[in-house]
């Protein structure tokens, strides 16, 4: 873990904002456990997982947000609605991630 926060500070040293999400809450089966990371950066590069398919597109899709805006957002993943399960990698669970901004103050966007 101290690697991706090393990571973290290089880029925003370098006067980048990126979007750190971390999965706050999970219930039921799901891909990772509550702690796990995923930096992403407005190029698209990415570190990490929460998890991968359409729920990590979603975080993603809120992480562009999440650079754009400076603002956090939480991002709610339901692994068991209709779309999910008309897929073979379905969990069955839940999972709230919370998307924040990392960035120098004064930096630019």
């Amino acid at each position: 873990m101290s690697d991706f926060y090393k990571k973290v500070e290089d880029l925003i040293k370098e006067g980048e904002t990126v979007a750190v999400a971390t999965i706050v809450r999970a219930v039921g089966s799901v891909p990772r456990e509550v702690g796990a990371k995923m930096l992403i950066r407005r190029s698209g590069e990415f570190d990490g997982t929460v998890g991968g398919g359409c729920g990590e597109a979603e975080v993603f899709r809120s992480a562009v947000d999440v650079i754009e805006t400076r603002k956090p957002q939480m991002v709610h993943v339901d692994l068991t609605d209709e779309i999910a399960m008309r897929t073979e990698a379905v969990c069955g669970g839940h999972m709230d991630i919370f998307v924040e901004p990392w960035f120098v103050e004064g930096a630019e966007r």
